[in-house]
Parts: structure tokens; C-alpha cells; sequence
């Protein structure tokens, strides 16, 4: 089987698609306890890091993706791919998997 190298720079996603980088998740609980890896949730913030050229409209126009790179977004919990580049962690999800955009 070959191998692939991939970084950021060359995952383009498709269509709607978003290429999320998962920020880091809480590693004390408010009371200032330390939280084991396994008690961690996944976290649901993270930094657009590469945009689709957005959606087809039914008369095949695209319509433009409301986040751009750069944009902190808040997403669905169990929404999107997994994927591990080096030592970073990203999501590839759709565009519709974003709640919000964080300031």
C-alpha cells in the first residue's frame, strides 16, 4: 500500500466542506482538578484552517461559505472526520456542522 504525506496546505475541501483545527481541550475542571485523557470530552471549537468553494444552488450557481480561514467557529459534537497531521488534529466537516462563529 503507498503512503501519502499530507499537511494543511494541500488538503482542499470539496463543495461546502471546512478543514477545522481542533483547539486544545481543558485540562483542568473549574475546581482546578486535573483531568485524565480519558475523561476529556472532544472539544467542539476549533479555527477554520482551509475553505470549499461552497455549495451548488439548484440552478448550479455556488453560493459562497459564510466562515473564512482564520474564523473560530463553534461545531456539532459528533459531526465531521477525524484526522491526524503530525502532532496537530483537525476536522473535515460541512459547512451546516458549524453552530456559530466565536469571537
Amino acid at each position: 500500500m503507498a503512503s501519502v504525506s499530507l499537511s494543511v496546505s494541500t488538503v482542499k475541501p470539496l463543495g461546502d466542506r471546512v478543514f477545522v483545527k481542533v483547539s486544545p481541550s481543558e485540562e483542568k475542571t473549574a475546581g482546578g482538578i486535573l483531568l485524565p485523557d480519558t475523561a476529556k470530552e472532544k472539544p467542539q471549537v476549533g479555527e477554520i484552517a482551509a475553505v470549499g468553494p461552497g455549495k451548488r444552488s439548484e440552478d448550479g450557481s455556488r453560493q459562497e461559505p459564510e466562515v473564512k480561514i482564520g474564523d473560530k467557529v463553534l461545531y456539532s459534537k459528533y459531526a465531521g472526520t477525524d484526522i491526524k497531521l503530525g502532532t496537530e488534529e483537525y476536522v473535515l466537516l460541512s459547512e451546516k456542522d458549524i453552530l456559530a462563529i466565536v469571537d
